[in-house]
This record gives C-alpha cells, sequence and structure tokens, in this order.
C-alpha cells in the first residue's frame, strides 16, 4: 500500500494514498479498534448540512471567503448525494465528544475541496480547522449534527411507517366494525365488544404515540452551533449562531434555531430522553398489538384462532404444514431493543460532567438504531401481516354463544349474586347460560332472549 505523509500538531503521520482524511481521522482509525459498528451514516450526512450552512454563514460575516465557502459547499453536497462513502471509517467507540468525527469531516472536505482548487488552477487552500471549522468547535457541531440528523431520521424513517400501519388497522376496524367477539380480561372471557372496537384501541395506540413523538421532537430545534467550545461562542463572530441555524433551516425545511442558553445545549441530553421515551412508548404499544394479534391468531385448530394471518414461509423444519406469526415475533424483538436502547440512552444523557456531555457517540448510535428499527419492523408487520388479517368469523360466534359472560346482561335485572350462579351452573353442569338460568327459574325464556342479546352489550345501556 502506497502512502503519503499528513501532519498535525502532534507530528507527522502516515495516511494510504487513495484516502482523503488526514492526520487526526488516521489516528483514530489506528487508536480505537472497538467493534465494527462505524458513526452513523445519518451523522455523517447531518455534518455535512452544517459543514455547508456553516461555510455560509462565515462567508456572509466575513469570517471565510466566498470562494472557499463556495467549494466547501460544493464537496458537501457531494457527501449528502452518497459519494465518498468510504471516506468515513472511524467507529463509534471514540471520544465522547465526537471530536474525531468533526475532524474527520472536516479534513476530508478539506482534502476534496483543495483537488478541486488545484485542478482549477486556484491558489487557495481550503484548511480543516481555520476554514471548514471556522466559528465552531466539536463540543457544538456534534450536539448539532445530533439534532439535525434525529429530525431528518424520524421523518425518514418512522413518522409513515406508523401512519400507514394506522391507516391499516384503521380499514380492519371498519370492516369488522360490527362483527361481535368475546372481549377478554386477566386472559379470561369478559364481556362483548366487536372486532372493530378491539382493533380501534390499537388504531388509537399508534395515534396517541404519533402525536407524543412528533410533540416532543421540538427538542430537537434548538441547535448548539454557535457556542463553541464551552457555550460562551468564543471565536464564533456576533450573529453567527443565528445565522447558521437560518441556514441549516433553509437547508432542510425543518424549523431549526439557535439555542437560547448554549450552555444547557452543549452538556444536556434531555430532548433525546425525551423523544426517545415517546419511541419507547410507540414500540411497547407495537409490542402489544403484535401480541395481540399472534394469541388471536394461535391455532389453527387447538388455540383461540378469531384470526388468521398470512402464511410467509414455513413454520417448521420438522413439523409439516405449521404456520408461525413471525412478524409479530420480529416486531416484539425490536420492541425489546428499542427498551434497551432507552437504558443507554438515559444513562449516557445523565454524563454531562461541567460543560460537555463525552457520551454522544453512543447516545446517538442507540436513538438511530431505534428510529430505524421500529421503523422497518412497523412497515414489515404492516406489509406482510396487517393488512392480510381476517376475521375467523364462524370460530368467533361459537365463542360468543359459550361464554359465561353475557350473564353479565341479567345483572341489572336479577342482582349480581343470582347472576352469578346461572354462570357457575352453567360452567359445572356444562350447560348453556340459558339452560341454567332457566332450570334455577330465575328468568323466563322470553326475558333471558330479550336480557341476553350480545349485540347489544358492545355499547353504552
Amino acid at each position: 500500500m502506497e502512502y503519503r505523509i499528513e501532519h498535525d500538531t502532534l507530528g507527522e503521520v502516515k495516511v494510504p494514498a487513495e484516502r482523503k482524511w488526514g492526520a487526526q481521522t488516521e489516528r483514530s482509525f489506528e487508536n480505537f479498534k472497538i467493534g465494527t459498528k462505524k458513526m452513523p451514516t445519518e451523522i455523517i450526512r447531518a455534518f455535512a448540512v452544517l459543514k455547508k450552512c456553516a461555510a455560509k454563514a462565515n462567508a456572509a460575516l466575513g469570517k471565510v471567503s466566498a470562494e472557499k465557502a463556495a467549494v466547501i459547499a460544493e464537496v458537501c453536497d457531494e457527501i449528502l448525494a452518497g459519494q465518498w462513502p468510504d471516506e468515513f471509517p472511524l467507529v463509534i467507540y471514540q471520544t465522547g465528544s465526537g471530536t474525531q468525527s468533526n475532524m474527520n469531516v472536516n479534513e476530508v472536505v478539506a482534502h476534496i475541496a483543495n483537488e478541486k482548487l488545484a485542478a482549477r488552477g486556484s491558489a487557495l487552500r481550503i484548511h480543516p480547522n481555520d476554514d471548514v471549522n471556522s466559528s465552531q468547535s466539536s463540543n457544538d457541531t456534534f450536539p448539532t449534527a445530533m439534532h439535525i440528523a434525529a429530525v431528518q431520521a424520524l421523518h425518514e424513517y418512522l413518522y409513515t411507517p406508523m401512519r400507514e400501519l394506522r391507516a391499516t388497522l384503521a380499514e380492519k376496524s371498519e370492516t369488522y366494525a360490527g362483527l361481535v367477539k368475546i372481549g377478554r380480561t386477566h386472559l379470561q372471557d369478559a364481556t362483548p365488544l366487536t372486532l372493530g372496537q378491539e382493533i380501534s384501541g390499537w388504531v388509537s395506540m399508534l395515534d396517541h404515540t404519533l402525536a407524543m413523538i412528533a410533540e416532543s421532537e421540538r427538542g430537537f430545534y434548538e441547535l448548539a452551533l454557535g457556542g463553541t467550545a464551552v457555550g460562551t461562542g468564543l471565536n464564533a463572530p456576533v450573529g453567527f449562531a443565528e445565522a447558521v441555524a437560518a441556514e441549516i433551516a433553509a437547508e432542510t425545511g425543518m424549523p431549526f434555531v439557535t439555542a437560547a442558553n448554549k450552555f444547557h445545549s452543549l452538556t444536556s441530553k434531555d430532548a433525546f430522553v425525551y423523544n426517545h421515551g415517546a419511541i419507547e412508548a410507540a414500540a411497547m404499544n407495537a409490542m402489544k398489538i403484535a401480541n395481540d394479534v399472534r394469541l388471536l391468531a394461535c391455532g389453527p385448530r387447538a388455540g383461540f384462532a378469531e384470526i388468521e394471518i398470512p402464511a410467509n414461509e414455513p413454520g417448521s423444519s420438522i413439523m409439516p404444514g405449521k404456520v408461525n406469526p413471525t412478524q409479530c415475533e420480529a416486531l416484539t424483538m425490536v420492541a425489546c431493543r428499542v427498551h434497551g436502547n432507552a437504558a443507554t440512552i438515559a444513562m449516557a444523557a445523565s454524563q454531562g460532567h461541567f460543560e460537555l456531555n463525552v457520551f454522544m457517540p453512543v447516545l446517538m448510535d442507540a436513538y438511530l438504531e431505534s428510529v430505524r428499527l421500529l421503523g422497518d419492523a412497523l412497515r414489515s408487520f404492516d406489509v406482510h401481516c396487517a393488512t392480510g388479517i381476517t376475521a375467523n368469523e364462524d370460530r368467533i360466534r361459537e365463542g360468543v354463544e359459550r361464554s359465561l359472560m353475557l350473564v353479565t346482561a341479567l345483572a341489572p335485572h336479577i342482582g349480581y349474586e343470582k347472576a352469578a350462579e346461572i354462570a357457575k351452573t352453567a360452567h359445572r353442569e356444562h350447560s348453556s347460560l340459558r339452560e341454567a338460568a332457566l332450570s334455577l327459574g330465575y328468568v323466563t325464556a322470553d326475558e333471558y332472549d330479550c336480557y341476553v342479546v350480545p349485540a347489544d352489550m358492545v355499547h353504552p345501556k
């Protein structure tokens, strides 16, 4: 392999000749051989956004020349377009401020920009610190990249799958609005409801958690950029924080603003704890929905079997014809991962020592994993399971007819204790409720038929 010599304030470093990064990236690449997880692409893209916007703001404020700002922006646009994917090799487990990934972006942008300038015959040269990182510090750029990446990830990965599954379930709820079935509490028979009503609860779960996530997203709109090293804004010109936030808002189409208190925005990660809490709530609701589906579909002969789900693949290597609720299982495993990520995020967010949090890369990796996994799992569950749910109407009617809890309709007329006696008698004697009620003489046949109407038990009366 051929090498070139780069240098930083610690001295010279050998860098593979074909790579666009510089000395600080190479030092980190060599010093942190910890795991295989690289800095998420979403963070690199967010850095490209903020470096482009910082260059524009610096040019407007006279800190960087217009020509330098233009070539920096040009390279950033290439990164945003997916070019140079192999130039960002650093792992999650590096410096907790993300300094080395900030410098990785600075060095790559500067190197490519200088190649472009040299090819154009320009004598200008871009310096990774003095130009690409002008008016910035890793301590305010990494938190800013986190916020940009979080907002973009929510809109790119999570909101649409949640809305699409919500629409699927709402359609199922409407389809089965009149199909009366037995409810269950404590996993035991309860009073009737319709299958549509049961599914409507799932729809409302998605509605509520979507609203929670969207509301808590607003905490990400405040940007740390302009706080530089400790929040004071040292080495950033007056107006830079406001100008760069406005540029980022225009670039992304999202309502980003500069944070009112940079000392908070550098050290606190409460916005992630808050928003991920809503994401975790969505994951827990997803687990409940998936568990309900697989329980209602369990069978097909010896279980509830009230609904049928698509047969996507053989379910057993030994039992021919077996079909398993695999989409439910995948979704619930993702919910477990999101729950685990919540612990990582909460612990990392608590580590804001003095003026800086130094657990940011692992926090952001956990957050992005939750958003991406949950969105993917919800879409998979929607496409490969929820859309294909159908009711086993014969089995549902059988359950209604055999349920002892229909006796609840008699309680207002004959009292709780007599109604309980009817249910216990029917269960003991393996008879129907109607037979038990008539044999005990508590109601006449006409009274029973008038009072016990399952379809009338699914709404207030």
